[in-house]
């Protein structure tokens, strides 16, 4: 993968050599990042912390949490992925994305400090150490999300004031497991002894495994089952229901902070690539799944009703593709696939044979984006978060402070 061009070139060795440890490929499991952060000094047990897992909608809920918090007047942390544009996104205080230069001297640490292990860390367990170590001393409090999963997720060494669960589908079955309820035990190991968690409303399966495993760890467990009824940035139902899950989420976790704090951090939130209008005429969301993709049509009936739309999509081959399609073309005039930069995206030509939906395979995003520069009306981009990134980047566009 290359390095994006806004990255400053002083960081930009660092960050090819950060890219190259993707050929390790994922590997779940705690022992290289417990090792990695006790040579940096365990900073992540000097920051107070929410930690946030879940299949869909864990971004939002991040980005709503550091949005209220700042407001309230906390110094707030924030550690998301993937990034869309600049690996920098992933690693924020007070919605500034950290410098390059302290990312370039943070790589450089991380880079000498494992030079000589056997079995060198993944890039999660490497950008995971990193934002703990930057985040060590100059916020008061960090929002975590996990990569994937939870029990063996590189951020779950936390002992957070409060773990939250966001609902839960199937996703990343080839690491998590093929059943909703492996899932959900996978996801509700990141509940931590005595430490309260809030959940999402969640399917009967799901709900009893986490309840299950909260009493077996004596965590109180409460499950969120409204929907927030006040201005919010966001569109969807799914997002009012994910703005009530962090609002509970900072009532568990014993933080204060008052109502007027927690409209006007809601009021201010911004997450781009969830159902994103960067302009009238280009909207983009980042729906990789068949959950996240049925909330993407939700919204999108309750923005435009029946008005169908050309569709840019592209996505990796190891998701559910045919769910996927069978879904959006409920809403699309039209397909123009794309593929993906990641080496895992399924080829346009294979897309076009999987549906029924007037469809052209195209070579590149950027051709796609041409193409549709000046048709009337919306034109949608879906299907992976990488395709969102990329779009940005054409586009030109930078993502945006998650409470600007």
């Amino acid at each position: 993968m290359n390095v994006p061009s806004v990255v400053s070139k002083e960081a930009e060795s660092e960050l090819n050599w950060l890219y190259s440890t993707q050929m390790f490929g994922i590997k779940l499991g705690l022992e290289n990042i417990t090792r990695l952060l006790a040579e940096l000094g365990n900073p992540h047990l000097s920051t107070p912390c929410i930690h946030v897992a879940g299949t869909n909608g864990k971004g939002s809920v991040c980005a709503m949490l550091d949005a209220i918090l700042r407001e309230a007047g906390y110094t707030v942390g924030l550690y998301t992925s993937p990034h869309l544009v600049d690996f920098s996104e992933r690693i924020r205080i007070q919605g500034l994305p950290i410098p390059h230069s302290d990312l370039n001297a943070g790589l450089k640490k991380l880079r000498h400090l494992s030079s000589s292990w056997e079995h060198s860390p993944t890039f999660f367990e490497y950008a995971t150490a990193l934002a703990f170590d930057w985040f060590a001393g100059r916020c008061e409090i960090a929002i975590i999300e996990t990569g994937m999963g939870g029990r063996l997720d590189a951020t779950n060494v936390v002992n957070p004031l409060v773990s939250v669960i966001t609902p839960i589908a199937r996703d990343h079955t080839q690491w998590l497991g093929s059943s909703l309820a492996k899932i959900a035990a996978e996801k509700a190991g990141i509940f931590k002894a005595g430490r309260p968690a809030v959940s999402a409303a969640q399917r009967p399966v799901v709900r009893k495994i986490l309840k299950s495993v909260a009493s077996t760890r004596e965590v109180p467990l409460a499950f969120v089952d409204s929907q927030w009824e006040e201005p919010l940035t966001l569109s969807g139902l799914h997002q009012k229901q994910n703005a009530a899950l962090a609002v509970r989420a900072i009532t568990a976790a014993g933080l204060v902070v008052d109502r007027e704090a927690v409209t006007a951090g809601l009021a201010a939130v911004r997450w781009p690539g969830r159902f994103q209008k960067l302009t009238d005429h280009w909207i983009l969301d980042g729906a990789h799944n068949p959950h996240s993709a049925e909330a993407l049509v939700t919204t999108w009936k309750e923005e435009f009703g029946s008005r169908r739309v050309p569709v840019i999509f592209g996505c990796l081959a190891d998701k559910d593709v045919a769910s996927l399609l069978a879904i959006v073309k409920t809403i699309a005039s039209e397909f123009h696939f794309v593929p993906v930069a990641n080496e895992r995206t399924i080829s346009p030509d294979q897309l076009v044979t999987l549906t029924p939906i007037p469809s052209q395979a195209h070579t590149s995003p950027a051709q796609a984006v041409k193409a549709l520069s000046n048709t009337a009306g919306p034109v949608l981009i879906t299907g992976s978060l990488f395709l969102v990134g990329e779009i940005l980047a054409i586009l030109n566009t930078k993502p945006a402070d998650p409470a600007s």
